[in-house]
């Protein structure tokens, strides 16, 4: 019996290996996941507050139990739709690469586990389309997911301004 055990924990090892949990969303008509191990929490889209001189896509920031936390709007960052803001719009808390960031997204699907061998790379879609952040697309159930690198895109330079935005902010506070 012990060794029945054994074995039936070594394959959900195996079977845990080989696939990955996404956290799915909507932006406009389409499906993107993210590592699940990046969510913090989900959250309904507050209040912002404005930082001046920021692009478009980053709304502001909202005070989370005293840490300052940016918000992106990836519906506007993507140039999927008009971004508009209502009592669904949800705002996914992520960590990576050491921040705390908010990313506003039109609403939370499901948690997924998608196989390796669903999961294909991204096509090249020449220089006129950047697919740097995508890590592959993945289906399920005749689905497709666009499957987001968000460490890719928190870390990239155009939202290091997401850094400033938090800082400036911070010794606002601070400074009050």
């Amino acid at each position: 019996m012990q060794q029945t055990a054994q074995n039936s924990s070594e394959q959900q090892g195996v079977a845990q290996q080989a696939a990955s949990e996404y956290l799915t969303f909507t932006l406009g008509s389409e499906s993107y996941g993210i590592d699940i191990l990046k969510v913090q929490e989900i959250r309904g889209y507050d209040c912002v507050t404005r930082i001046a001189n920021t692009p478009p896509f980053i709304k502001g920031v909202i005070n989370l139990r005293g840490v300052i936390v940016p918000i992106v709007d990836l519906r506007i960052k993507f140039n999927v739709g008009e971004a508009t803001y209502h009592e669904f719009t949800v705002v996914i808390i992520i960590n990576v690469l050491g921040k705390v960031v908010g990313i506003v997204v039109d609403g939370v699907s499901d948690v997924v586990a998608l196989p390796r061998e669903s999961i294909k790379p991204a096509p090249e879609l020449g220089a006129s389309l950047d697919t740097r952040y995508i890590t592959g697309l993945g289906t399920l159930n005749d689905q497709m997911l666009i499957l987001v690198d968000i460490e890719k895109l928190i870390g990239s330079d155009e939202l290091q301004i997401v850094d400033s935005a938090a800082d400036n902010s911070q010794s606002e506070v601070v400074n009050q």
